[in-house]
């Protein structure tokens, strides 16, 4: 999965990010190949996610913020046995495991807001292996780049990504892709 879904991120690099159903509509539109569902209920996450395929994009569920899942390794099963999604985002990293085991896509997100979490995140990759690491905030070109030295799974930036420049900034740091709610940033 893990060089299938670099191949996607090279002709894709800017993922539409929705939080809601006006920017599912506008990213389902937009030349993103990579939308992440970052809202949801367990009533309503199969349909979401229909809608991003039938629209021939890869739709990857952020599994913590689907409302009704817990945060237990049977959430991600609901996903893979109740939705088309291609794969998950988590915070949490036996989620993470359980998506590989499941063969999804795998993203652990990381909060890198000091050092112990930057440390933490490098000890997760090694023990869960995911197919790729987002990393937040995505304005930290600096830490990117260490990160980029550092692993060899496909990195992507998110949040507090503005403008163009930020973009630019992220992927010529090393990450692979950038996420952004922007969708003025979709066309970039």
């Amino acid at each position: 999965m893990n060089t299938n879904l670099s191949d996607i991120l090279a002709d894709s690099p800017v993922i539409a990010a929705v939080k809601d159903e006006k920017g599912l509509t506008k990213a389902l539109s937009c030349d993103c190949g990579i939308i992440f569902i970052l809202y949801g209920n367990i009533c309503n996450i199969g349909d979401i996610v229909e809608k991003v395929d039938r629209a021939s994009k890869i739709a990857i569920v952020h599994a913590d913020l689907v409302n009704g899942l817990s945060m237990k390794e049977v959430a991600v099963d609901y996903i893979r046995n109740s939705t088309k999604a291609k794969g998950i985002i988590s915070t949490k990293p036996l989620l993470v495991k359980r998506a590989k085991e499941l063969d999804l896509i795998a993203i652990q997100r990381t909060f890198v807001i000091d050092s112990i979490a930057y440390n933490n995140m490098m000890k997760q990759i090694r023990e869960y292996e995911p197919d790729a690491i987002e990393i937040l905030p995505g304005v930290m070109p600096s830490v990117t780049a260490d990160v980029r030295k550092a692993v060899g799974i496909p990195i992507i930036a998110s949040g507090l990504l503005r403008t163009k420049k930020d973009v630019v900034a992220a992927l010529d740091a090393g990450a692979d892709a950038v996420s952004t709610t922007a969708d003025d940033l979709w066309s970039v």
